[in-house]
C-alpha cells in the first residue's frame, strides 16, 4: 500500500425512489469516483469518462490568452490511439483477464468501458493506467490516419450515416456538432502526435473526468486502488477548461438537403432545431418532456402513426428521438418512405393537429407510465446504469434525478414541448433518393 495514500473519504448519496445507494469520492488528483454494489449480479462493470468530445476543437490551454484550434476528429482519433499502448495492444491484455473492452467517443464525450465477471480490480488497474498513460510515434500516427482515413470513407457509403450527416448540416450554421465525429479524411491527415499530447494533456486531467463502477464491489477498494493509480501522476488542479464555441445563430442553415446513393428506396430524415438551451435538471426536464412528446406524437400506438404507416408512407424503419447537451437540442424523426414529399407534408399536417387538440389526460397518462416502466427495466441493465450515469454527470444532473424528474412531468409540459420544439420555421429535411442509373 503507498504509505502517501490517506484515507479517502466516501460520501453515501440515496436515492429513495429507485432505492439504490451511491458512494462517491473525491480524489486528490481532482477526479470523481462513484461506485453503486449491486452484489446481486456476477458481473462488474466501470467506465471511465472525460468531457471531451468532438465539439471540443476550439479551447484555451492554462495561462495562455490565445485560442488553440485543432483539426476535426482528434476525439476519436485519440480514443483510438489510446488503445495502442507502449507495452502492446490493450485489447489482449483485458482478453488475458476474461474481460472486455471498449470505447466510444459522442459529440461531448469519450467514454472507456470494461465488463468482467472475475478479475475487476485488475482490469480497472488497467483501465485508469492505459488512459492516462499516452504513447504516441509519428509512425503509428500515420497508420492510424490510414485505418480511421478508410472508416471515414466506408461511412459515406452508408446511406443511414449519410442522410443524418446531412440533416445536421442542414440543421445547423456554425456549430460543430455538424461535422462528423471522426472528422474528414483531410482533417485527420492534419493530426499529429503534438496535438494529440496537447489534447490528452487538457483534457484527459482527472478533474475533466469521471469513473463508475457497478457490480459485486467495495466502494473503498475501488476508491483506494484509482488513488494509488493516479497517485504518481502529479496532477495539479487544472481548474475549469475554457471551450471555446462559435455563436450560433437561431435559424437553420438550409431548409432542404438533396442528395442521391444507391438504395432501393428513399430515405427522408426531418429535424427540429431547439434553440432553448439548458443546463442540469432542466435540461434533463426538458430532454424527457420532449421525448415523451414525441412517443404520443409518433409512438407505435398513437393515431399518427398508425395512419402513417397504414398510408404505406412508413415503415418499421421509422424511429424518432430528442438529444439535448448545453450547446445544442435537436429532435429527429424519419426512415424509409416511397415518398419523401408527402411524408413531410403528412408529419406537418400531423404536428398541426396536435398543436389545436393537444393531448388527452389519458393519452399522457398512459405514455408517461410506459416511460416510467420502460427506464425501470432498463435499470436491469449494469451498461445502461454506467454511460447513463456519466452522461447525466457531464449535464450537470444525475441518473438519480431521473426517476423523479419524469414522475413530475405534467401534461402541459409536453404541451409546451410541442409548442416550443415543433416549429416550421426552425424545421430541416435531409432526403436521399435512389441513385439514377
Amino acid at each position: 500500500m503507498n504509505k502517501g495514500i490517506q484515507e479517502i473519504p466516501l460520501r453515501r448519496l440515496v436515492s429513495q425512489s429507485l432505492k439504490e445507494e451511491v458512494y462517491h469520492a473525491h480524489l486528490s488528483s481532482g477526479l470523481d469516483v462513484y461506485v453503486l454494489p449491486r452484489h446481486e449480479y456476477h458481473q462488474k462493470y466501470a467506465v471511465f469518462a472525460t468531457r471531451y468530445g468532438s465539439i471540443d476543437t476550439a479551447f484555451v490551454l492554462r495561462g495562455q490568452e490565445q485560442a488553440t484550434l485543432t483539426p476535426a476528429g482528434v476525439a476519436h482519433f485519440l480514443e483510438h490511439k489510446l488503445f495502442e499502448g507502449r507495452e502492446g495492444n490493450v485489447f489482449e491484455d483485458f482478453a488475458s483477464l476474461g474481460a472486455s473492452v471498449n470505447a466510444y467517443t459522442t459529440y461531448g464525450l469519450t467514454s472507456y468501458l470494461f465488463s468482467a465477471t472475475d478479475s475487476f480490480y485488475p482490469c480497472l488497474g488497467l483501465l485508469v493506467d492505459f488512459v492516462q498513460e499516452p504513447y504516441f510515434t509519428k509512425e503509428s500516427v500515420e497508420k492510424e490516419q490510414g485505418i480511421i482515413a478508410q472508416e471515414i470513407t466506408m461511412y459515406e457509403d452508408n446511406s443511414d450515416f449519410q442522410v443524418f450527416s446531412n440533416l445536421m448540416q442542414a440543421l445547423y450554421q456554425r456549430n460543430p456538432v455538424r461535422e462528423k465525429i471522426a472528422g474528414t479524411v483531410e482533417s485527420v491527415h492534419c493530426i499529429t502526435p503534438e496535438v494529440l499530447y496537447q489534447c490528452h494533456g487538457t483534457f484527459y486531467h482527472p478533474g475533466n473526468m469521471v469513473l463508475f463502477a457497478i457490480g459485486a464491489i467495495e466502494p473503498e477498494k475501488v476508491a483506494r486502488l484509482v488513488e494509488e493509480k493516479l497517485h504518481n501522476g502529479n496532477h495539479s488542479l487544472q481548474g475549469e477548461i475554457r471551450r471555446l464555441y462559435p455563436s450560433e445563430p437561431i435559424s437553420v442553415d438550409k431548409h432542404r438537403i438533396d442528395a442521391q446513393m444507391s438504395v432501393a428506396r428513399p430515405l427522408c430524415y426531418i429535424g427540429f432545431k431547439d434553440v432553448r438551451l439548458k443546463h442540469g435538471d432542466e435540461l434533463l426536464k426538458r430532454q424527457l418532456a420532449t421525448s415523451l412528446t414525441l412517443q404520443l406524437l409518433f409512438g407505435k400506438t398513437s393515431a399518427l402513426y398508425n395512419r402513417l404507416y397504414e398510408s404505406g408512407l412508413i415503415d418499421a424503419t421509422f424511429d424518432t428521438y430528442y438529444t439535448a447537451e448545453e450547446t445544442f437540442a435537436h429532435a429527429v424523426l424519419g426512415g424509409s418512405t416511397p415518398d419523401p414529399t408527402k411524408l413531410e407534408a403528412a408529419i406537418l399536417a400531423g404536428l398541426r393537429e396536435a398543436r389545436e387538440n393537444g393531448f388527452t389526460e389519458e393519452e399522457f397518462g398512459r405514455q408517461k407510465r410506459k416511460s416510467i416502466g420502460g427506464f425501470l427495466y432498463a435499470l436491469n441493465s449494469l451498461e445502461f446504469i454506467a454511460n447513463n450515469f456519466v452522461s447525466t454527470h457531464f449535464r450537470g444532473s444525475s441518473l438519480f434525478a431521473y426517476l423523479d424528474i419524469l414522475k413530475k412531468l405534467t401534461l402541459e409540459d409536453v404541451e409546451r414541448s410541442l409548442e416550443e420544439q415543433f416549429k416550421e420555421e426552425l424545421m430541416a429535411v435531409s432526403i436521399i433518393q435512389p441513385r439514377l442509373e
